[in-house]
């Protein structure tokens, strides 16, 4: 069962995300900034995933993704974003929010590459 960390500054929306992903039958650690994630990840090897917020402050989904490229490299990361794609020049999956969680699922199969 994949290990998802879930990075949202919103505590509303990180907890309904949450409920989601255990609903699919993973195991679901939540961060509400990217410092936070950052030190979660250097705490945990068993990650299989990140699912990011793109707009929060102090460190956006797209910086914490490249913070995890060094650290963490071949964690796979999904970009959450209410602007429908990732900023220029980025490549990370993106899921658009909102997202239900048929939608959730699909990001989460294919960044694990099911």
């Amino acid at each position: 069962m994949p290990t998802i960390l879930l990075v949202d500054d919103d505590a509303l929306t990180a907890m309904g995300s949450a409920d989601l992903i255990e609903d699919l039958g993973h195991v679901v650690l939540t961060a509400h900034s990217g410092r936070e994630a950052l030190a979660i990840v250097a705490e945990r090897a068993d990650l299989d995933l990140v699912v990011t917020d793109q707009s929060m402050p102090g460190m956006t989904g797209v910086e914490l993704a490249r913070e995890l490229a060094t650290e963490r490299p071949g964690l796979p990361v999904i970009l959450a974003t209410g602007y429908g794609a990732a900023p220029d020049g980025e490549t990370l999956p993106t899921l658009p929010k909102p997202y239900d969680q048929a939608q959730l699922s699909a990001a989460i199969d294919r960044a694990l590459g099911r």
